[in-house]
């Protein structure tokens, strides 16, 4: 048998280690040219078992983000109740994107500065208003009463001391001034409404549904101090570390978010349904249907994250010294959405 130079013999051995690195280093990277992953994912999901996030609701319900993410994409749905809950797990890494209103998105992207969080879609507009006792007429009559809002300082109570201001009433953060603001849990505003405990509340829907049925009146539908009825009241929030790592599942969710819209506007009975069982599992008691329909006009379901009422929502809580100007440079990233709407042959979202 022949043999091979030595010199042969290394240039071969060295070819074979090469070979062999080269190999390795491109199955470690998977897809990751195309942005991608051959790994499985999961991606963790938040949102409010609530009409507010009817998207969210329905895409979990009838697996239509599921459907979207694809086998390789595990889905892991989780809820809740508040979003400083929601923005510190995305904080803490123990979620990858949520669903969540435009306040706890400013005060995520401030307190991060810049860093930690992009909105990549809009999701709900509307739902919003100041129900008061029907022997309030007029804002004259609001001197001296006691109006609840969800919490200090968050996207409704921003709401009401900045309108009141503007009607020359004074609010504090302590709850007095001429109209004293009262925070409280949302679920308590119907009993203290009832009991004479307050005289109206700024809430978001189906909160103004239950005030309404409980004898309230609407003194203030919020749509109408927004430039053509719009502001955000949910937006889709990722974490920039699950985006720069996964932009593939990331344009996945938002197709799920611009699908699960289209149901909901499209098929509002059975979207309605599926949100009333959904929030019955969630919760153990159903959302009843006839509120989900008494609450359904007041919102407009959009991908639209309407940025400049978020901008004009930060204004106003800067004007009410509830917070500190925030450059908001950065913080949309609506790439994804409009790559969604492109597909879709639908019109694209202005990036702000």
């Amino acid at each position: 048998m022949r043999r091979l130079p030595l010199r042969r013999l290394v240039t071969l051995a060295t070819l074979a280690v090469v070979g062999a690195a080269t190999l390795g280093s491109t199955a470690a990277c998977g897809d990751d040219s195309e942005g991608g992953s051959s790994s499985p994912v999961t991606l963790r999901l938040g949102y409010f078992p609530n009409i507010t996030h009817a998207p969210a609701v329905v895409g979990v319900e009838k697996g239509i983000f599921a459907e979207k993410l694809g086998a390789n994409v595990k889905l892991d749905p989780k809820t809740f109740n508040a979003g400083p809950a929601a923005i510190e797990a995305v904080f803490s890494g123990a979620l990858d994107a949520t669903y969540i209103g435009p306040n706890p998105t400013v005060n995520a992207f401030s307190k991060s500065k810049g860093e930690a969080v992009r909105v990549i879609s809009g999701a709900a507009s509307g739902g919003v208003a100041l129900v008061v006792k029907p022997g309030i007429t007029g804002v004259q009559d609001l001197k001296g009463k006691k109006i609840a809002t969800p919490q200090l300082g968050n996207t409704q109570d921003v709401a009401i001391r900045y309108w009141l201001k503007q009607q020359g009433l004074k609010t504090t953060k302590e709850g007095g001034g001429d109209v004293k603001i009262v925070p409280q849990e949302n679920a308590q505003t119907v009993e203290t409404f009832n009991s004479g405990g307050i005289d109206g509340a700024w809430v978001p829907e189906p909160f103004v549904s239950r005030l309404v049925n409980a004898g309230g009146k609407v003194l203030v539908d919020e749509r109408d101090l927004w430039p053509d009825k719009k502001f955000v009241i949910t937006n889709l929030l990722v974490s920039t570390k699950f985006l720069k790592a996964h932009p593939d599942v990331v344009q996945k969710l938002v197709d799920g978010q611009v699908a699960a819209n289209e149901f909901v506007n499209t098929k509002p009975d059975e979207a309605q349904q599926a949100i009333s069982d959904a929030i019955g599992k969630i919760t153990g008691k159903p959302l009843d249907l006839k509120l989900i329909k008494q609450a359904w006009p007041t919102l407009e379901f959009t991908n639209d994250p309407i940025s400049s009422s978020l901008k004009a929502g930060l204004d106003h809580a800067v004007d009410v010294d509830l917070t500190e100007p925030v450059d908001l440079k950065g913080l949309y990233d609506l790439k994804y959405l409009n790559n969604a709407l492109k597909a879709q042959g639908k019109p694209e979202v202005v990036q702000p």
